[in-house]
């Protein structure tokens, strides 16, 4: 699927913030950048023009068209219109690691109520990526001692295992949270005013990654920047993230190098140390080797 966008200097300004940490290194005549965020491949050109490639292409691109041509009592009634999935009672799922070269996915379902919204205020939940990592291993432990919560980790060998031609990673993510928000509501049975999973496929597209699953949660709200609209999705974002730090840090223990987040130059730089030291088949255990820093780093490599 492709989409072509055109932005003006406002949202690509956003756009270039946002996606700067999931840039390709390779340069191209014409384009500002290029970025792999999770199966959309985001290519901005100088001339305005912004194009989604992959099968989250709309949705990726739905985000963006949204922040255009909104007029200042637009954004402000949108904003009391959306302050409903904040003062309420809700399960909310999101997930952390899927950008990230090393370290595994994680993904966590929480069930807020109209109780601990106060209290959640007070400490200052939101989305994680926006949150401090400090900040992320200090509240993520209050959270987790107040509300219900179900949490799965993906590690790298089993993620490798899983992506193939056929299997995506969007798909891998709906099927892990499907996973979290089935076993939460089924085993706590929260009183919830909604569930609201944080968007990266559209609706029908969500549920036909869970073809052949037997246990799927029904009646979830999709809505694109979630973890900033619903305290459920917040905390599952900042639980998720915590749980993804001790595993990085496990990982990096285990190695015995200062492994990198995300995936840019960086990453590859200390990639290449890495097979140095094991070889390459240990990225398989410790990497998503379908990503594109696989092959830069071994492409560096002499054997």
């Amino acid at each position: 699927m492709n989409i072509v966008l055109r932005v003006n200097k406002e949202v690509q300004d956003k756009m270039i913030e946002y996606y700067t940490p999931k840039k390709r290194d390779k340069e191209i005549p014409y384009v500002i950048l290029q970025a792999d965020d999770n199966d959309t491949v985001i290519t901005m050109y100088t001339s305005g023009k912004v194009m989604f490639q992959g099968t989250s292409a709309d949705v990726d691109a739905m985000m963006w068209q949204e922040m255009m041509g909104v007029s200042k009592e637009e954004k402000e009634k949108k904003k009391q219109e959306e302050s409903i999935y904040h003062n309420c009672s809700s399960v909310g799922s999101d997930e952390v690691g899927t950008g990230d070269y090393f370290g595994p996915i994680v993904v966590t379902a929480c069930y807020v109520t109209k109780d601990d919204v106060e209290f959640l205020d007070s400490l200052g939940v939101g989305d994680s990526k926006k949150i401090s990592d400090d900040k992320i291993l200090k509240i993520a432990p209050q959270i987790a001692k107040r509300i219900k919560y179900r949490s799965r980790i993906l590690g790298n060998s089993e993620y490798n295992e899983k992506y193939n031609k056929n299997v995506n990673m969007n798909q891998i993510k709906a099927v892990m949270h499907n996973s979290v928000l089935y076993q939460l509501v089924n085993e706590e049975k929260p009183k919830y005013d909604y569930i609201i999973v944080d968007e990266f496929a559209r609706e029908q597209r969500y549920y036909g990654y869970l073809n052949g699953i037997p246990n799927i949660q029904r009646n979830i709200t999709f809505m694109t920047k979630a973890e900033d609209k619903n305290l459920a999705v917040a905390c599952a974002s900042i639980i998720s993230r915590y749980l993804f730090l001790k595993e990085f840090d496990k990982i990096c223990d285990k190695v015995g190098l200062p492994l990198v987040k995300g995936a840019g130059s960086e990453v590859d730089k200390i990639g290449e140390e890495l097979v140095e030291k094991y070889g390459k088949d240990k990225l398989n255990e410790v990497a998503k080797v379908n990503f594109n820093n696989t092959q830069r780093i071994l492409h560096t490599m002499v054997f």
